[in-house]
């Protein structure tokens, strides 16, 4: 094996092949890291046998499993592209992403039988294959699979994900990274010298994961604990006590989560927050989201300074990173640069200074391509600084090079031509003992263009009523001034959240503007 291969699942089967590589927590099922080897190898010859060639695209719309990582890493090993398909979305959604991603076959899974068959009835794939189980119309991988030779293909190189935006603010977009036909499937990483550097994170490390598979940071967190060779413990669906007991039974030392998921944890009883031993945790970072500053204090409390945060895309164009000791010093931050370099900018493409609010750019990076879209990738870049690339966020830098966020620039309110951001009122109603979720959204009004709006999801045993809309307009007043707060309150059993916290809020909006034209989330 090349010398420069050194993180990689294959190193750890040949060092302790019984070693767990991946539990599922709802059942504890395993797969060691020797199985593990043995079936992405079958999975790498497989994919040979049926035409695959390095560069090819195939995709997964399946829920979490053994066999989603099997696959990842077969296809890993393969000089494939992998695109991971939202289990939430609807037949004619998944069509439009098979399509854009030139994927070639498509796995699915018992558990998404019903979706599964519309899929297959309405897109053009080469081939189908099921795993955990049998699907109608659906070839079964497993068995396949297990007529293949379990050595290494012989013209081995790294794939990737070719991973897909959530769509929060419009259809989404395929990020294709490159790929070198010579790049070894060992190759070093930023996101593996990060989890070393900054997580510690070594092959004695246990590693849990809350979140679905198919989204960008669990799916490529896990891996690279993996590849360093610590066990990744699955969960199938996030719940907060459920997470808290697998913390305590496996002696859990790293884990990635979103804010949403603090917010869940902290709702819980005191009484049951205090039952479970979490002092095995050394690292615990989030992601995706801004959290709110009483949250994140509130968990820095309980769980101590493990708590690490970072702000980045799946475009990877810029990552800042904060520990819980320098955010209590610079409360709300995201962090530092540890890839790129941040600038903010106006609304012309200049540089603004310390505490300004603008867009934020990253440079001294690749900017992002979205597949099959170069006016987004044009977008994406800045005006006429060659290099500067932006994800679309508002934010500032403070005079020590702390970046803060403010909101995306698509979800601004502008009422009567001032500029509000809608996070903000958020992050206060969220702290509120009755309030479970919530999304701040603006609203036609005729004399200003638009105005403020709450929608609220409450907490379990909480009556929706005016009463209750009136007292979260009051607790929002108190903690912001009255243009950033909510004119009104609306009620929602459950607003569309993405499992990963992204809150789908472009669906939320187009309610109260008359859109309804599309479903692609």
């Amino acid at each position: 094996m090349a010398e420069e291969q050194t993180f990689h699942p294959c190193i750890h089967a040949a060092k302790h092949p019984d070693k767990p590589a991946i539990i599922m927590a709802a059942t504890g099922e395993k797969l060691t890291f020797g199985e593990l080897e043995t079936r992405s190898n079958q999975g790498a010859q497989f994919f040979r046998s049926i035409g695959l060639k390095k560069g090819d695209t195939i995709a997964f719309f399946m829920t979490n499993s053994i066999q989603y990582l099997e696959l990842a890493w077969a296809a890993q090993r393969s000089g494939l592209y992998f695109t991971c398909i939202s289990s939430r979305l609807t037949a004619p959604e998944i069509d439009y992403i098979v399509q854009d991603s030139g994927a070639r076959v498509l796995f699915s899974c018992p558990d998404l039988a019903e979706a599964a068959k519309e899929v297959k009835a309405i897109t053009r794939m080469e081939r189908y294959f099921s795993v955990c189980g049998e699907l109608d119309g659906y070839e079964a991988y497993e068995s396949l699979r297990d007529g293949m030779p379990s050595t290494p293909i012989a013209d081995e190189s790294a794939g990737a994900d070719m991973l897909y935006s959530s769509g929060t603010t419009g259809r989404p977009k395929g990020i294709r990274p490159p790929l070198d036909p010579d790049k070894p499937i060992g190759a070093d990483s930023v996101l593996r010298m990060i989890l070393s550097a900054a997580g510690g994170i070594t092959e004695d490390s246990i590693y849990l994961s809350p979140a679905p598979l198919y989204h960008a940071a669990p799916l490529r967190w896990t891996m690279t604990a993996m590849s360093i060779g610590a066990t990744a413990i699955i969960m199938d669906k996030f719940d907060p006590e459920t997470f808290l007991q697998l913390v305590e039974k496996y002696q859990v030392t790293h884990t990635q989560l979103v804010p949403t998921m603090f917010v869940k944890m902290l709702k819980l009883p005191e009484a049951t927050r205090k039952t479970y031993d979490l002092s095995s945790l050394k690292f615990a970072v989030h992601a995706a989201a801004p959290c709110p500053v009483p949250v994140k204090e509130q968990m820095i409390e309980w769980w101590g300074t493990v708590i690490h945060e970072y702000y980045a895309g799946s475009e990877g164009n810029g990552l800042t990173w904060i520990s819980s000791p320098d955010w209590m010093t610079h409360k709300g931050s995201v962090g530092k640069p540890l890839h790129g370099v941040p600038h903010i900018c106006d609304e012309e493409g200049n540089e603004l200074g310390p505490n300004e609010e603008g867009m934020i750019y990253f440079s001294d990076t690749t900017p992002p391509t979205y597949h099959n879209d170069p006016e987004k990738s044009k977008k994406a870049c800045h005006p006429f600084k060659e290099g500067w690339s932006s994800l679309g966020d508002i934010g500032k830098l403070d005079e020590d090079g702390f970046l803060y966020l403010t909101d995306r620039k698509a979800f601004m309110i502008i009422s009567g031509g001032v500029n509000i951001y809608p996070q903000e009122a958020e992050n206060v109603l969220i702290t509120h003992p009755k309030v479970a979720d919530v999304a701040v959204i603006g609203v036609p009004n005729d004399e200003f263009g638009e105005e403020v709006k709450a929608v609220v999801q409450p907490m379990p045993g909480i009556t929706a009523s005016d009463e209750l809309g009136d007292e979260l307009i009051r607790y929002c007043q108190s903690q912001l001034s009255k243009i950033k707060c909510p004119k009104s309150v609306d009620f929602d059993p459950e607003l569309p959240r993405h499992p990963t916290g992204k809150l789908y809020k472009r669906l939320v909006r187009d309610r109260y503007w008359g859109k309804s034209d599309s479903r692609i989330i």
